[in-house]
């Protein structure tokens, strides 16, 4: 949804740094004398290089950690709707928002910060919703949460903490209210206008390395997931055939069909094998449970933040595609139409037209020269921002470890405890064995397929 934007030009060169400043006309403007207190809404300066991020993924994880529950389903007058429990650590604040809420909190960040990486939200769903889309978009939601509350300008930005601990009965009437007073990052950062005397002379060449980069890290993650999400549904599948095995058995145990004589001639082996059948049930449904649990803890733990760091790579893939279809698209449209106005300059000049039409050009020419220039310090600006948002994918990635310490450690404690519950089932089998005199004997693996010698 669009959001109506204040209305700004280029202030003359300043005497002190030699930049330009981007300048409201909508609102008187402080002689350059007067000291301006910090405005609270206005983005400082860092201190050091502003350029680079001096960040830990610790650090960044510390920022907050913000849960995302389903709330009970209400039901409306005519449509039923899921609302989301929403609590943040940091703000110590909880709240219920809809899924149509975060649409705007994402728009408005998207208006606010067109420079930076914005998560995707999940797709809306208009025809219904069984419980796995549901727990599938509550779980995209709680990633997109936690990934704008630990990026560094949303966490600092007022419309994260309005978002996250606002409880009136309309969030989305505040959030448009203050994307309304403020105009975008390139408008209320001090660096706009000097952003390319922080940038590297080779920074496109960077930037087309690192895009090229995070693409093939982005691909190798997306198989990644996808075997990490067949091996849990392996084990998921695995959880119900043990269960459903140790059931046919116990099924098998509790048959109360009678023997014929002539069929046991007078053994009582079947009936031993009935009752040690019987009880195996207990042991599968132990073994079920264990699968399961692994099942979902790899889940949690790996397919999670999996889908955690590809959801930071394709807000990066987005961001580019923003760059270049969007600035650099905007600013090229803007050289095109200046050429054109110079020709007609020229033209008009050659045909001696009135004084007051060449003036009307000449006044258009300026101001084209002007949108020009907004649109080389924007693009500048989106280039300092993408520089800062390589950095921030490259501070995420030892998140890589955190997801194969997961992994393996999921494997050896899965094994390891089903294992144990193997180990405690097999004495129970040894009933099943019965010598040449009817007595117990122990197990012996077959030497070659199901001969025994």
């Amino acid at each position: 949804m669009p959001f109506p934007l204040p209305r700004w030009k280029l202030d003359p060169p300043c005497p002190g740094c030699g930049a330009a400043h981007l300048l409201s006309v909508d609102s008187p403007v402080p002689p350059v004398s007067e000291p301006r207190a910090p405005d609270a809404g206005q983005m400082q300066v860092p201190p050091g290089n502003p350029l680079l991020l001096s960040l830990t993924l610790q650090e960044l994880l510390a920022r907050d950690a913000v849960q995302v529950e389903l709330v009970p389903e209400k039901k409306g007058l005519f449509l039923k709707h899921v609302e989301y429990e929403v609590s943040s650590q940091r703000f110590k604040s909880c709240v219920y928002r809809r899924y149509n809420d975060f649409v705007v909190f994402h728009e408005t960040l998207l208006h606010k910060f067109p420079y930076r990486m914005v998560p995707a939200l999940p797709p809306k769903r208009m025809l219904g919703a069984d419980r796995e889309f549901i727990e599938a978009r509550r779980r995209a939601l709680k990633r997109f949460i936690n990934l704008v509350a630990r990026h560094p300008p949303f966490s600092e930005d007022t419309i994260l903490k309005l978002f996250l601990s606002f409880s009136g009965p309309d969030v989305q009437n505040k959030l448009k209210e203050s994307a309304q007073c403020l105009g975008d990052e390139f408008m209320n950062c001090r660096l706009a206008a000097r952003a390319k005397d922080f940038l590297p002379a080779d920074i496109q060449t960077q930037f087309a390395m690192s895009r090229e980069l995070i693409r093939n890290i982005y691909n190798s993650f997306h198989k990644l997931r996808d075997r990490a999400e067949r091996m849990v549904s392996r084990a998921i599948d695995n959880a119900a055939d043990l269960l459903i095995f140790g059931k046919e058995l116990s099924a098998l145990g509790s048959d109360t069909t009678p023997l014929p004589s002539w069929a046991s001639l007078n053994s009582s082996t079947w009936g031993s094998l009935k009752q040690a059948l019987k009880g195996l049930s207990v042991e599968f449904a132990l073994l079920a449970d264990k699968a399961a649990q692994q099942g979902k803890q790899e889940e949690n733990d790996v397919v999670e933040k999996l889908n955690l760091f590809l959801d930071l790579l394709q807000s990066y893939k987005d961001l580019c595609e923003r760059h270049e279809k969007g600035v650099l698209h905007k600013h090229q449209r803007a050289l095109h139409k200046y050429s054109l106005m110079k020709r007609q300059m020229v033209s008009a000049a050659v045909q001696s037209r009135e004084p007051e039409s060449m003036e009307q050009l000449e006044s258009r020419i300026v101001q084209q020269e002007n949108v020009i220039q907004t649109m080389e310090l924007r693009s500048h600006f989106s280039l300092y921002c993408l520089h800062q948002e390589t950095q921030l994918v490259h501070v995420y990635l030892p998140l890589t470890s955190h997801i194969l310490g997961a992994f393996v450690n999921s494997q050896i404690q899965g094994h390891k405890e089903m294992s144990k519950v193997w180990n405690d089932l097999q004495p129970k089998l040894r009933c099943l064995f019965v010598g040449p005199h009817g007595a117990p004997a122990p197990p012996r693996p077959p030497q070659d397929g199901l001969s025994a010698h």
